[in-house]
């Protein structure tokens, strides 16, 4: 099945500058309709609001972090199947591991390009 490029994509992050380059990244792979939100607080008010599907998180947020963000939809009956991608500038091996338990489906490590997003995508959501 092919991936639906108009799909609803939610990307979090504290930095607009982060956010700015993760959402024209998605823009140059194909896909339209990308929100954000600034923390996972407000991530999570969003989730409620419209069927994504996809969240890119950035780890380090306050007042909530990525890795909370997770843990909640993970534990939300609504929201647990939805893809999570975690992005951090930490490369620490327990981090990773903390978040593949807590059911991340990828993890990237910034900085990043275009052809990393994609390779990583598409081991979530499939060729396209």
């Amino acid at each position: 099945m092919a991936v639906d490029m108009k799909m609803p994509i939610l990307i979090v992050d504290d930095y607009k500058t982060m956010l700015r380059i993760v959402r024209n990244l998605l823009t140059k792979l194909g896909f339209s309709e990308i929100d954000e939100a600034t923390d996972g607080t407000d991530a999570l008010a969003k989730l409620r609001t419209r069927n994504y599907g996809l969240v890119i998180s950035d780890w380090n947020m306050q007042p909530m972090t990525g890795y909370e963000l997770l843990q909640k939809i993970r534990s939300d009956d609504a929201l647990k199947a939805l893809p999570f991608v975690m992005v951090t500038a930490e490369s620490k091996v327990e981090n990773v591991i903390a978040a593949r338990q807590a059911g991340v489906n990828n993890y990237i490590i910034k900085p990043f390009s275009a052809e990393v997003l994609k390779a990583k995508l598409k081991t979530v959501l499939g060729d396209f």
